[in-house]
C-alpha cells in the first residue's frame, strides 16, 4: 500500500486552515481502510499542526516531514523518506493537481493524485494563484531539464 503525503498549507497560530484541514479529511479517509498506511504530512511550519490534527482524529501512523517550502521539495523530501516506495497517493486539492502531477513527472515519482475538496471562500483566491505558480513551475521544471542536457 502507497504512503499519502499530504501536501501542506498556510498555517495560522498553530491552526489548520480549512482548506488544509480539507485535505488532511481526506488523507483520514484514504487511511481509514489500512490503519498502518503511513500518513506523511509536509511543509515548513506546517507539519506538526498537521500531524496534530490528524493524531486527534484517530490517525496512528503520521509522519513529520517540516522541512519542505513548495510542492517539488514537499515530493523529494517524502521520497527520502520512503525511498523505496513504488508510488505514492499524494493529497492536495483540485486546483494544485496538475502543478503537483508536472513536479512528479519530473522528479521521476509515480503518483495517484486524491483531490480534496476546495472550500468555496478559497477557490477564487486559489485559482487566481495557481495561475502564476503553474507557469513559475513550469519554467523551473524547463530549466532543469535544460541545465541537465549541459551536464
Amino acid at each position: 500500500m502507497n504512503p499519502i503525503l499530504v501536501l501542506g498549507s498556510r498555517v495560522r497560530d498553530g491552526q489548520v486552515s480549512a482548506l488544509l484541514a480539507s485535505r488532511l479529511d481526506t488523507a483520514l479517509s484514504l487511511a481509514d481502510a489500512h490503519a498502518a498506511r503511513p500518513i506523511v504530512v509536509s511543509g515548513l511550519g506546517e507539519a506538526a499542526a498537521m500531524a496534530e490534527y490528524l493524531t486527534r482524529r484517530g490517525a496512528v501512523n503520521v509522519i513529520e516531514e517540516p522541512a519542505a517550502t513548495s510542492t517539488n521539495e514537499n515530493l523529494e523530501n517524502a521520497r527520502a523518506l520512503f525511498p523505496d516506495t513504488a508510488g505514492w497517493t499524494v493529497v492536495t486539492n483540485g486546483f494544485h493537481s496538475l502543478r503537483t502531477r508536472l513536479w512528479a513527472w519530473h522528479l521521476g515519482i509515480p503518483v495517484t493524485i486524491v483531490r480534496a475538496r476546495t472550500p468555496r471562500e478559497w477557490r477564487v483566491r486559489m485559482l487566481a494563484r495557481e495561475c502564476f505558480a503553474l507557469p513559475h513551475s513550469a519554467l523551473r521544471v524547463l530549466w532543469r531539464r535544460i541545465r541537465a542536457l549541459k551536464n
